[in-house]
């Protein structure tokens, strides 16, 4: 199995090790513009498989998307990242057209590929892509709940004092600081409800600090995050060529689905090896659906500003 990753800096290259030394596919192809970057990156892991035991073939290329013929799933990750202060929703003038340029690039060489989209604004970016591709929307799958998720149990687990691999919990609806939403009434611990152990204001203090973590850590690094994202993609990419059919919140196009129209939003999907298997549908109480559409409203006002890419 071929994995191409588009955009070699700190969360695609850390998405190309993970990869590898999980053994998640036989070969990795890291590709960015800038000269030199995505070959040392690839030669820096290549160079890692002695030591951590793996056997994924790791290659890089400067803009040569001909190294990416065959590939079974793109990933990516072009474009600027965060700055202190910056919103997802800045990026989107920058972004889209970046990532249109690059969808229709690996398309040429990989036609059956399922494409993953990481690039902020995410759900903004997935929706670019599907439209601009045309095709079918179980093969563009945005990775945002995936890691909005990771976080969200994060915090539980911190809130718990617990192992975080003993919590569950899922986010869903906009991959933003102001539109995602996690669900902490369905979160749980070994089996049973985290409100058992945590008061309505712990649980709120849990969901505040889920959606701006990742402006928290913007605030620490000086830039994106790329351990916990780079890693969200790996965990999405396993489930897809393992086709393992985990179910795994991510942003989808929604035909009805949530209440929602010509839209891709974060919702629970069951991922395998055609991408998008099928969306689940989770019963939300008044106040979750009203928190949804809402989300829905922030994220459809960005979509609008894509017009003048998909002209």
């Amino acid at each position: 199995m071929k994995v191409t990753i588009v955009g070699a800096g700190n969360v695609g290259a850390t998405c190309a090790d993970v990869i590898s030394y999980r053994g998640i596919a036989s070969e990795v192809v890291l590709l960015d513009i800038k000269e030199g970057f995505a070959e040392g990156k690839a030669m820096d892991i290549s160079q890692c498989a002695t030591t951590t035991g793996f056997n994924t073939r790791v290659s890089g290329s400067t803009n040569d998307y001909s190294k990416t013929a065959g590939s079974d799933v793109v990933v990516i990750t072009s474009g600027i990242p965060r700055k202190p202060g910056m919103t997802r929703e800045e990026l989107i003038g920058i972004n889209a057209g970046i990532v249109k340029t690059v969808a229709d690039n690996v398309l040429q060489h990989s036609s059956n590929a399922i494409i993953v989209v990481v690039s902020n604004p995410m759900d903004t970016m997935t929706y670019l892509t599907l439209k601009a591709t045309g095709l079918p929307k179980n093969r563009i799958i945005g990775m945002g709940g995936a890691l909005d998720s990771s976080r969200f149990k994060y915090y539980l687990s911190k809130a718990l004092n617990k192992p975080a691999n003993d919590v569950d919990g899922m986010v869903i609806g906009g991959h933003g600081d102001t539109t995602m939403i996690p669900l902490t009434r369905l979160a749980s611990y070994c089996g049973t409800p985290v409100s058992t152990y945590l008061s309505q204001e712990e649980m709120d203090k849990v969901a505040a600090d889920t959606m701006v973590g990742g402006a928290t850590l913007t605030g620490l690094l000086g830039t994106s995050a790329w351990y916990a994202p780079g890693a969200s993609v790996a965990y999405l990419v396993d489930s897809i060529l393992n086709d393992q059919r985990k179910m795994i919140p991510c942003s989808v196009f929604l035909e009805g689905e949530y209440g929602q129209e010509d839209i891709c939003m974060g919702v629970p999907c069951i991922i395998g090896k055609n991408g998008i298997e099928a969306i689940v549908d989770i019963k939300l109480n008044d106040t979750e659906k009203a928190a949804f559409a809402k989300s829905a409203d922030a994220v459809r006002a960005m979509n609008a500003d894509l017009k003048s890419v998909l002209a």
